[in-house]
């Protein structure tokens, strides 16, 4: 029978790991790579695995690295702490890999909750995400935010739904806003690109309108508006961080 972790990494994460972890226990190995947490979140994980480690920060890819070099097993699962492996999918997994599958990795649709509301619409779902892989042939590639897998080899997709419970609150969404819009900006500063009038303007507007009408993020009310408003909110902030980063890196020339 083929073997099974599941990799978490966290930084102060006790309203969640309890949960997210009790899904994940019937994996062969639970790996948490903690961020030097303030809170319980150590304390709470070490009652599902002792395979629990405490370093300091390097970054999202970073870490999750760390976390797959410490795993033995055939099958790698990764999880982020505000996210769920419900019982039919943790079914499904266990089966496909004892199936010994062809494929090296699996996508699965994650079932996003914001403000408490299911989102169907706005482009969030089924919103297929990299999850499952083999462990000889899977890595995290660099990136400094909306890091990923790259799998050598097919990739197919699983039929259950992971339930992700992401921003409970307005405060807890604002709370990652500056920091995601600063890594994203970084990001795209690295590969070269730059921000004029037209990127605050033109590419917040469009974010609005492809969420909201053209994929129908009206049709999940209240919260559906929040959010397509915040997220061109968030294209906007980013585009403005590149801008002051270039016109930073110009000044000094």
């Amino acid at each position: 029978m083929s073997t099974l972790a599941v990799i978490v990494i966290t930084r102060n994460e006790a309203d969640n790991i309890g949960e997210c972890l009790a899904g994940a226990s019937w994996a062969d190995e639970l790996i948490v790579i903690d961020s030097q947490s303030t809170d319980a979140t150590v304390e709470i994980a070490r009652r599902y695995t002792d395979q629990v480690y405490v370093e300091p920060w390097r970054g999202y890819a970073e870490n999750k690295t760390m976390a797959l070099s410490r795993c033995h097993s055939d099958w790698v699962f990764w999880l982020d702490a505000d996210e769920r492996i419900t019982g039919p999918l943790a079914e499904e997994i266990r089966r496909l890999i004892d199936s010994q599958p062809v494929e090296n990795g699996f996508r699965v649709a994650r079932k996003a909750y914001f403000l408490g509301r299911w989102i169907r619409h706005c482009g969030w779902y089924p919103g297929y995400v990299l999850r499952l892989f083999r462990r000889s042939h899977g890595r995290f590639n660099g990136r400094l935010v909306h890091e990923g897998v790259e799998v050598e080899g097919a990739c197919g997709r699983l039929k259950n739904s992971l339930l992700h419970y992401t921003d409970r609150t307005l405060e807890q969404y604002l709370e990652k806003f500056n920091r995601y819009t600063t890594l994203a900006a970084q990001e795209l500063h690295g590969r070269g690109r730059r921000a004029g009038a037209a990127s605050f303007l033109l590419r917040p507007l469009h974010q609005f309108v492809k969420m909201y009408v053209i994929k129908r993020g009206f049709l999940d009310g209240v919260e559906g508006l929040a959010l397509c408003l915040l997220s061109a909110h968030y294209v906007a902030a980013k585009y403005a961080k590149l801008w002051e980063l270039s016109h930073c890196v110009e000044e000094k020339k």
